[in-house]
């Protein structure tokens, strides 16, 4: 794995102007380069840095790759790709409109790196065996566990290139039904698991074991954060220190502080296409 960081960014304000801030964590230093305003401002869920720098660590990205950023949101990731491995990025979301990724990617001084695409997971715009490594950050979870949906994804990766996930997902099994602390509603007003959080009812045994059935892809690598519940409530707690207003999810800060890591965490799957 290459860390190019061949670009400083300063002019956009989107690396930190100061060694420690709310953000820094010495188990993340690439990360906590960065801003931690413009890091909280353009959330999308927990710490897209994070997960992507524990990611990417395991992957082997080059400088001039074509990667595929899914569900990039507001392209923080994207932008940390670019900037740290010199890779070109398309980064494509389907909530965030591409001309709003477009400004954002601008102001970092990117334009030359990466390039947002608005489109639906299952309804992608690009040539067959383009992509060098497709990345997905905090997104994979909502369509992928379609047992059909790897290989349509894996199309678009040429031979040999990796696919690399985080999700985020359970340590284990709940012991009967989601725990109480879990689908009661919050001093903030959000249920941490509605019926959508189905999607995070997945430990790292049952990703490792949805994966090894396709005959397209090998060298399946399966990870579990093992103290990913306390990362999710650090980024909590941090945003909560930070005053920055909550623009889309309310905090859960109440929800993973009662889990104390015991179920939540996050599943990092490597794979390469044979």
């Amino acid at each position: 794995m290459n860390n190019c960081s061949q670009r400083s960014g300063k002019q956009a304000g989107f690396l930190a102007t100061r060694d420690n801030h709310i953000l820094a964590n010495p188990d993340f230093p690439l990360s906590s380069k960065y801003n931690p305003d413009w890091v909280i401002e353009h959330e999308m869920g927990p710490n897209a840095l994070w997960l992507t720098e524990w990611l990417t660590r395991e992957m082997d990205l080059k400088p001039g790759m074509r990667v595929l950023d899914m569900g990039c949101g507001k392209a923080l990731s994207s932008i940390f790709l670019a900037n740290e491995f010199g890779v070109n990025v398309w980064a494509n979301d389907l909530w965030i409109p591409a001309t709003e990724n477009w400004q954002r990617i601008r102001n970092a001084g990117m334009e030359d790196k990466i390039f947002p695409i608005h489109a639906e997971a299952h309804s992608l715009p690009y040539a067959e065996g383009f992509f060098d490594a497709i990345v997905s950050m905090d997104s994979y979870h909502y369509y992928g566990t379609d047992d059909l949906y790897l290989g349509y994804f894996c199309k678009f990766l040429r031979p040999g290139g990796q696919i690399g996930i985080v999700v985020p997902g359970l340590h284990k099994e709940f012991e009967k039904e989601v725990p109480e602390y879990l689908t009661r509603e919050q001093q903030s007003g959000s249920v941490f698991w509605s019926w959508e959080a189905c999607t995070l009812r997945h430990t790292g045994k049952w990703w490792k074991s949805h994966w090894s059935q396709y005959p397209f892809i090998d060298n399946i690598s399966c990870d579990v954060m093992k103290d990913g519940g306390n990362l999710w409530l650090e980024w909590e707690l941090a945003y909560d220190k930070s005053g920055i207003e909550r623009k889309i999810f309310p905090s859960d800060t109440e929800a993973i502080r009662a889990d104390n890591n015991q179920y939540l965490t996050f599943i990092r799957l490597i794979a390469e296409k044979k």
